[in-house]
């Protein structure tokens, strides 16, 4: 497979400079100042093009083209919205950038109570804690109806927690939840929002309403509308999983499990209606078998994610090594070898370790991490080519 690597433009960090020496041999990135809905310019495609190519790499994959929430709950500005991502993917093509990776999680994406949750190697890891995440919904975000969506044991220890929390832990829980994980990804809502949670309250209530099968049904116009225009353009799109997989906040999720991915392919059967294969939100749910998965709909897969999870007591989730965990990365690296060994994949997020922890990278992009996890996934892919030839 392709070794790519995240990056979030002429303003990362992590310059393209630092990348071809550690073996990345592709660019994962976006027009990240282009705002949500608006058509992306040839122009400005070609000159990120020329860009990364002059430093000796190639722009493999689009992650992310959003899709604006008016697509996803169905507005009356839905059609203006992908006619503009018809014309987006339509210039993509033409430039020569044929994979571009969305979602279709409404209101938020990936969905993390603490960003630096520490292990036993003293590095950090990004991590999810249901109880914590059931009292922001129910004590902050003070949900109409939350409660129900938890248990009796989890809303006791909601209890518990809510008279030894912090006023500094819930400012926390609110940036990491609503800000951290989400401004740096044409999220809605970034950190110069002065009311977060009004803000978010507003997104929320505009799917009141709206359930899985008329989520799914908005996802399905959507393709019906965006595939001929993919096609046309030699232009493979491939849905990200929901991150969990599972439902959060009383949104509709509908990209968490083989029924789901199955039910989305089918919808709008075309090879161009293909999968981001991301085994960490994968692994993230227990009724998902990450490797069948992968022999499932392998021949639909255009772009992997390899990253790991653990689900530990109570459903809380922590990013596990790379070696580890239920996403089980050694056997998907010998599927996806043997049926898309050309297929371009990413390291997704890392340990934040060593020299890294004072550096202001986004969450789960540091670079040492990814480095390390990198080297990790070439050994693995290393040695099953050596096996499969012997």
């Amino acid at each position: 497979m392709l070794h790519t690597w995240r990056w979030f433009g002429k303003s990362d960090p992590i310059s393209l400079s630092m990348l071809k020496p550690i073996g990345v041999e592709g660019i994962v990135t976006a027009l990240h100042e282009i705002p949500n809905g608006k058509v992306w310019p040839l122009e400005a495609i070609l000159d990120l093009k020329s860009y990364i190519e002059a430093n000796g790499l190639q722009w493999s994959v689009v992650e992310s083209l959003p899709v604006s929430e008016a697509i996803k709950y169905g507005g009356k500005e839905r059609d203006q919205l992908i006619d503009n991502y018809k014309k987006s993917l339509e210039n993509l093509g033409k430039a020569g950038v044929n994979t571009v990776c969305y979602n279709f999680m409404p209101v938020i994406d990936w969905v993390r109570t603490e960003l630096a949750k520490e292990n036993k190697d003293g590095s950090f890891t990004l991590y999810f804690d249901r109880v914590r995440f059931a009292y922001f919904d129910c004590c902050i975000l003070q949900r109409k109806g939350a409660e129900n969506d938890y248990t009796a044991e989890e809303m006791q220890e909601v209890r518990t927690l809510h008279k030894t929390i912090t006023e500094i832990e819930k400012e926390a829980l609110i940036d990491t939840i609503i800000v951290k994980t989400q401004g740096f990804i044409n999220g809605n809502i970034n950190e110069t929002e002065q009311n977060p949670i009004a803000a978010f309250k507003g997104l929320l209530a505009l799917y009141d309403g709206i359930n899985d099968k008329q989520l799914r049904e908005n996802l399905k116009y959507f393709l019906e509308q965006v595939i001929p225009v993919a096609e046309k353009y030699g232009v493979n799109l491939c849905i990200h999983p929901d991150d969990p997989p599972f439902a959060v906040l009383g949104l509709p999720r509908i990209v968490g499990s083989e029924k789901d991915i199955d039910w989305i392919l089918n919808a709008v059967d075309n090879p161009h209606n293909g999968l981001t294969f991301c085994a960490g939100s994968l692994s993230s749910g227990l009724h998902n078998d990450v490797p069948n998965l992968a022999r499932r709909f392998v021949k639909r897969t255009h772009f992997a994610h390899l990253r790991s999870a653990e689900v530990c007591d109570k459903g809380n989730i922590i990013e596990a090594s790379h070696l580890e965990g239920r996403g089980r990365l050694v056997e998907l690296v010998r599927i996806f070898e043997k049926e898309k060994p050309q297929m371009p994949m990413r390291i997704d997020h890392g340990k934040l370790m060593l020299y890294d922890a004072d550096k202001k990278y986004n969450p789960g992009y540091s670079f040492l991490g990814r480095m390390y996890a990198l080297a990790q996934i070439m050994g693995i892919m290393a040695a099953v080519r050596t096996i499969d030839e012997l």
